[in-house]
């Protein structure tokens, strides 16, 4: 099987794209283009009105009204979650090389059967860690009692 480059891959995309979506975004570059106006400063422009609008954004926030979706908060992890989670990458790494090496019927050819392998293991890494684990994470624990240390400095 041979496989040519297409000769425009741009027009492609477009001919794939929405017919309308097309259409708008076309008629709106031929506006700018018969308008004179400069590109840079009509992209300078919009990125600004944009930015005003994020600023309106967080002031509506900080004042309580909010149109858009809401907000995740991420918390962050303790120390006994971290360990955990080294743990259970040392142990996707071991059941990783345990694993056998010619599982095609299994997993299938090629890099997706590598990555269904990848995430097997890192899978049952995660489900052994949560449990009684190995003791790798106890251990960390037991010798940096003060948790991980969030300066960013080694030693």
């Amino acid at each position: 099987m041979i496989v040519t480059a297409t000769p425009d891959l741009v027009l492609d995309v477009l001919d794939a794209a929405d017919p309308v979506a097309q259409r708008t975004a076309t008629a709106k570059l031929e506006a700018l283009k018969s308008s004179d106006a400069d590109f840079a400063a009509t992209m300078d422009a919009t990125a600004s009105k944009a930015a005003d609008q994020s600023v309106a954004g967080v002031v509506e926030a900080q004042s309580g009204v909010v149109n858009g979706p809401p907000v995740r908060v991420i918390k962050k992890p303790g120390p006994d979650e971290v360990y955990r989670k080294f743990e259970a990458f040392v142990l996707q790494t071991f059941v990783e090389t345990m694993l056998p090496k010619e599982s095609e019927e299994v997993f299938g050819k090629g890099t997706a059967g590598g990555i269904w392998k990848s995430m097997l293991a890192e899978q049952l890494g995660t489900q052994l860690a949560k449990g009684k684990g190995i003791g790798i994470a106890k251990q960390l624990a037991s010798a940096h009692p003060a948790g991980p240390d969030t300066t960013g400095k080694a030693g």
